[in-house]
């Protein structure tokens, strides 16, 4: 059920998300140099390697780390509302139709985080598909801390559900982050 979502939300939604995607990356051009749509290697699942697609928010000279690791100095204005806004990862519906990414999962990391790696190694969530939100997500738990991070993502693991994923998706869209509600079996 849940790839069948996958495929048919991400499908509609980019029906959808196109135009936006368009007129963002227009807007995105003007204010900086390079393409609009930033792709990087991520961790997926099993553990192998994909091309994670976002709407571009930092300058073409940011380097490539972590966000948590990134100055904030490399974020552009409009990156800034697009971070915010969550629209910056439309173009992950492009990796959800491919296969790569699920609506829920634990956020793919860099390669080079791996310790956070080995954590979720250790936990089984490399088992999973990375998601576009989640549940270390909703809770506002970020990639700095990487065993509390593997924890939360371990929790989804157990608990995971079509239900629980549509409410995820739904506090993800509509709910300020931090409310630490657990996502039970549906």
């Amino acid at each position: 059920m849940k790839k069948a979502f996958d495929l048919s939300a991400a499908f509609i939604g980019l029906i959808f998300a196109t135009p936006v995607i368009a007129i963002l990356a227009i807007l995105i051009r003007r204010e900086s140099e390079g393409a609009a749509i930033f792709a990087q290697d991520r961790v997926g699942l099993d553990g192998r390697p994909f091309r994670c697609y976002k709407l571009r928010t930092m300058t073409l000279n940011a380097p490539n780390v972590p966000t948590h690791h990134a100055s904030g100095a490399h974020i552009t204005k409009l990156g800034a509302i697009l971070r915010r806004s969550k629209l910056d990862e439309l173009p992950q519906l492009w990796n959800i139709v491919r296969g790569e990414m699920s609506f829920v999962g634990p956020r793919p990391c860099l390669p080079t985080q791996l310790e956070l790696i080995d954590e979720r190694r250790q936990r089984g969530v490399l088992t999973l598909l990375p998601g576009i939100t989640g549940l270390a997500q909703v809770n506002d738990i970020d990639m700095s801390d990487a065993v509390r991070l593997a924890e939360k993502d371990a929790e989804y693991l157990a608990d995971r559900s079509f239900l629980g994923d549509l409410y995820l998706i739904y506090r993800t869209v509509f709910q300020r982050a931090g409310s630490g509600d657990r996502v039970r079996q549906s």
